[in-house]
């Protein structure tokens, strides 16, 4: 009989201390799956950011929620963040600071591999796995083109204007 893989889900309100649970919770399933300290120190990153997403950009008045999944396999460790909020939205022509852009690139660079799913007013889930075992450095061989379309939907085509 063998072991069903190590399986974490977190729903909470999308608030700001959540991001720290949410940490905390990494740490732990990456200690319990003895990850590599500078591949947990991606996945950190990687996940603060999409956490934050959530808390600043998903939801616009009213209260909404966090979810995280994080997945064991004989491969590595998949971790889903995931909202039920407005979606990705375009960014405006002259936001200051950059309001969406700079945090999906950084994770796709920092994880193994990186899906984003959703769209403008249906929520966003994003998508990250992370190896037990690295070669080199991910960013070399995960490279992430594009940008958020007029849409408001991840176009691997579109240019930053």
């Amino acid at each position: 009989m063998t072991t069903p893989a190590p399986e974490v889900l977190l729903t909470m309100p999308a608030r700001p201390e959540g991001v720290g649970v949410v940490r905390q919770a990494l740490a732990g399933m990456a200690d319990a799956l003895d990850f590599d300290a500078s591949v947990l120190a991606d996945m950190k990153m990687a996940v603060t950011e999409a956490c934050t997403n959530v808390v600043v950009h998903a939801y616009e008045e009213d209260a909404g929620v966090l979810e995280v999944e994080m997945l064991a396999d004989e491969a590595g460790l998949t971790i889903v963040v995931r909202d039920h909020g407005s979606g990705i939205q375009p960014r405006p022509a002259r936001s200051e600071p950059p309001a969406l852009g700079l945090g999906l690139p950084l994770i796709a660079a920092l994880s193994d591999s990186f899906e984003l799913r959703g769209s403008a007013g249906h929520g966003t889930e994003v998508r990250m796995t992370f190896a037990y075992a690295r070669a080199g450095d991910p960013a070399d061989e995960n490279p992430v083109t594009g940008t958020v379309g007029a849409d408001g939907r991840w176009d691997p085509d579109a240019t930053s204007s």
